[in-house]
């Protein structure tokens, strides 16, 4: 019988591994509580990371990415945090992989219905500055009166022979201060879901403002913003596609689900290697923390819930590199996941006792970052909701 190989374990994955956590322990952990108080991340990570061949992994080489597939991405994520970066670091850093996957699309398309100038401008204009770290981007979805409920968007695109007018207002838009330009979701068409569509807004164009900068729990170094669009006029070459901005972002929030898995698990395994060495090294009444029964049990029931996230959304992970729909598994890995590490950072702050509690303490981070996992790329019970329908409950 021919051994199992594990997709995960091949020596390329085993070297990005390596070449993560140098990187995160150079470029990022010693700079992490800086940006935490400042409430952003500095664009000269994102060069540094363009330059280690981090920031472009997933996407073509030749549109500027560093090539690579899914599971590449689970790996530099999984090393990320492994090695002390936080799930702010990872949404504040990547936040383009949610936004350009929309723009690479409509460029690829626009190149084989035989538009090559009107691909090539989506590429060099907006996907390769990106890439190379030079550029910032966001997607602005979510509204004040619509978050899970895209279909419900009310952010208007009017369109012209020559461009897109947009009036709206969008919140909770993750890196919405820094990015030079967002993917936003408009509705150039009728109620529901079939009247979106996508369109490339520049942030120096006249008429957008961030209308403000939001404080939150956690995530601190990711900054999150209110953007308002009034009469912003888009060049109709930034219409990602009349009406089909519902089904790009369909395809796509699998992959964020996905995503939002690993970075679950990821951290909850980070909060179970802090814990264990904290449990072992802390002594009370003359003991090691971890000589007591109730201890070791609890860190036990930690490394048995991050197996089996971790296991799933890897499987997961390797269904979708392999060209398989994986709308349900994504957001069943999902819900695994973020239960997962909300469970273990909980029992990693009470194992810790009072310095759990303190901000110099990094599980205590974890523990505000994890809050929002549930929440983001679909609420947990919309997405509950939504998997009894595909399972035709």
């Amino acid at each position: 019988m021919d051994p199992i190989v594990d997709p995960y374990a091949t020596d390329e994955r085993k070297a990005l591994a390596q070449l993560t956590r140098d990187f995160t322990e150079r470029e990022i952990v010693p700079h992490l509580d800086d940006w935490e108080r400042a409430g952003e991340l500095p664009r000269s990570l994102h060069r540094a990371a363009s330059a280690a061949g981090l920031l472009g992994l997933g996407f073509p080489e030749e549109f500027g990415g560093s090539g690579g597939d899914a599971l590449d991405v689970v790996v530099m994520t999984e090393a990320m945090l492994g090695a002390g970066a936080s799930g702010g670091l990872i949404s504040g850093l990547f936040t383009h992989g949610i936004a350009l996957p929309h723009v690479v699309d409509a460029a690829v398309a626009r190149r084989e219905s035989g538009d090559r100038a009107g691909g090539d401008y989506l590429i060099d204009t907006y996907v390769r500055p990106v890439l190379a770290g030079e550029a910032i981007c966001a997607l602005g979805v979510t509204e004040p009166e619509g978050g899970s409920d895209v279909a419900r968007l009310r952010t208007r695109g009017v369109v012209r022979d020559d461009g897109v007018i947009v009036n709206g207002s969008k919140t909770y838009i993750t890196s919405g201060s820094r990015a030079d330009f967002i993917v936003a979701a408009v509705r150039t068409g009728g109620d529901g879901a079939g009247g979106l569509s996508l369109v490339i807004v520049d942030t120096d164009t006249p008429g957008f403002s961030v209308g403000r900068r939001l404080e939150k729990m956690g995530w601190l170094c990711s900054d999150t913003a209110e953007l308002s669009f009034v009469d912003v006029e888009v060049p109709i070459a930034n219409l990602l596609g009349r009406e089909a901005g519902f089904m790009s972002l369909a395809r796509h929030f699998a992959v964020e689900r996905l995503n939002i898995a690993v970075t679950a698990y990821a951290t909850a395994q980070r909060c179970l290697d802090l814990t264990v060495s904290w449990t072992k090294d802390r002594e009370t009444f003359g003991r090691p923390l971890a000589a007591r029964q109730v201890v070791r049990h609890t860190l036990v029931e930690m490394h048995r819930r991050v197996e089996v996230s971790r296991t799933y959304a890897r499987s997961v992970a390797v269904r979708h590199a392999s060209g398989e729909d994986v709308i349900l598994d994504a957001l069943l890995a999902k819900a695994t996941a973020v239960e997962t590490a909300e469970y273990v950072a909980d029992r990693a702050v009470q194992l810790h006792g009072g310095m759990g509690y303190m901000r110099e303490c990094e599980v205590e981070r974890h523990y505000r970052d994890v809050r929002i996992l549930g929440i983001g790329g679909g609420a947990t019970e919309v997405m509950n909701d939504l998997a009894a329908s595909l399972l035709g409950y």
